[in-house]
């Protein structure tokens, strides 16, 4: 997890499930965004702090520091367990927090009967609220970006009924823990405790199968989300 997620309501929606009484320095608006398949390397809107107060930006999903550029594909999640203390997104932790809006994501669960086949899942809400992945970025406030500019969701271990879906998830937070997470002088020890033990608990979700095809990035309509009607005995 996670490779291919949503984000379909409007700005507006998330800010009224996150809190109205946020101030922003950027503005935001009821469009539906109409995204049902975002991929990796696609530019993708994202709450984040800077000395201006809080701005939505559009920036780029996957991330890596100047010295590791080229020799991989930048990575898009970053583990939980390891976020906080290794190298690599050091120069993110832990001032670069930053939240993805969205509804859910997807998974693909092998076939039991041929590993060559996956059953893509969508992983919601059972209340069908909008969530907010934790997140770390850099992030430069502007529609243009920067160069380096990026982000990574963070993610966390499965367990329960999840586990047969995927091993990881991300790290959904309730809006109290995300405003939260958002604060600027928010301790690096909070943060971490946020981090390690806050995610939303595995009964607040609901998942089931959906169509293949959103396998294919060219293909992002609301469709891609609806239940699948027929995946055999899978979990």
């Amino acid at each position: 997890m996670c490779g291919r997620f949503v984000q379909y309501e409007g700005m507006a929606v998330f800010m009224e499930e996150l809190g109205p009484q946020l101030p922003l320095f950027s503005g935001f608006d009821a469009v539906p965004i109409n995204r049902y398949n975002i991929a990796p390397t696609t530019r993708v809107q994202i709450l984040h702090t800077s000395d201006a107060g809080l701005h939505i930006t559009p920036i780029r999903w996957g991330w890596s520091p100047f010295w590791a550029k080229g020799k991989r594909p930048d990575p898009i999640n970053a583990r939980v367990e390891t976020v906080t203390t290794g190298r690599f997104f050091k120069q993110l932790w832990p001032n670069g927090r930053a939240l993805v809006p969205s509804e859910g994501w997807y998974e693909w669960v092998k076939d039991p009967n041929d590993p060559k086949k996956k059953q893509p899942y969508f992983i919601r809400l059972k209340t069908q609220k909008p969530m907010f992945f934790g997140a770390l970025a850099q992030a430069q406030p502007g529609l243009e970006g920067q160069e380096g500019d990026g982000f990574v969701i963070v993610t966390a271990a499965s367990d329960q009924g999840m586990v047969d879906i995927h091993d990881r998830r991300p790290l959904v937070l309730s809006p109290q823990e995300a405003r939260e997470w958002l604060t600027p002088d928010l301790k690096p020890g909070r943060a971490e405790e946020i981090a390690l033990e806050r995610c939303r608990p595995i009964e607040d979700f609901e998942w089931y199968p959906v169509g293949r095809a959103v396998g294919n990035v060219k293909n992002h309509g609301p469709e891609l989300i609806e239940p699948l009607a027929d995946a055999g005995a899978w979990p």
